[in-house]
């Protein structure tokens, strides 16, 4: 039996990148793995799709024990150059999404007395970078939105993580060609999506801080 046998992981975003090795990493822990993704029919930003969601995750197992807010996209422009459509919709991906999934599940495993949620953040919840405007005021505000969920579940029984990684080799930096610019990590010097994931996996089964990747986990 593994660490994490007969219990109902939802992980967002899980069709690519940090997503993907995250389910995959829970899975193999013997997790039943709820998957979410637009391509899999449940957009985090349409909240009448999270609710019908989560609706049917509850009628399937009931409520989760380990919720992981990951989905999100990622814009790299100076703040003069960033229209605020592209503004709001750093907003809508990074920070409403994590809202409605919270505000759907996080009743059900308060009620239930047990659960972990974890929220990928980013270096740039906590410092600020050129080039990130719309990115970091979204991360900083899902930082602020796991505060207030932590200290109003406290002494629920759930437990919280804040996971802040810094650059990570995924799909999100594609349209960047980080390789072509100067002002860039290089990719090969960058986190792997497996290693964040198994940030994610040892909190979950074991609740202790990580040094390097800045994961702060709450009862």
């Amino acid at each position: 039996m593994t660490a994490l046998t007969g219990q109902v992981a939802v992980v967002t975003g899980a069709t690519q990148g940090i997503g993907a090795a995250i389910a995959a990493a829970l899975a193999r822990e013997g997790a039943v793995v709820v998957p979410v993704a637009r391509s899999l029919g449940c957009d985090c930003r349409d909240e009448a799709q999270v609710t019908s969601l989560a609706a049917r995750v509850r009628a399937e197992h009931g409520a989760p024990h380990i919720l992981v807010n990951n989905a999100g996209a990622f814009l790299l422009k100076s703040l003069v150059e960033t229209t605020a459509e592209e503004f709001r919709a750093q907003l809508e991906a990074n920070t409403v999404g994590p809202f409605l999934m919270l505000k759907r599940f996080l009743p059900a495993m308060m009620a239930a007395g047990r659960g972990h949620v974890v929220t990928i953040g980013s270096i740039v919840d906590y410092q600020g970078f050129p080039g990130n405007a719309a990115y970091a005021a979204s991360k900083w505000g899902v930082r602020g939105l796991h505060e207030v969920a932590r200290a109003e579940a406290a002494g629920s029984g759930v437990r919280f993580t804040l996971i802040s990684p810094g650059p990570t080799d995924t799909p999100l930096w594609d349209p960047f060609d980080p390789e072509s610019r100067t002002d860039l990590p290089d990719r090969n010097a960058m986190l792997r999506p497996e290693e964040v994931a198994e940030a994610v996996r040892f909190v979950v089964t074991r609740g202790t801080v990580i040094e390097g990747l800045r994961v702060n986990p709450h009862v």
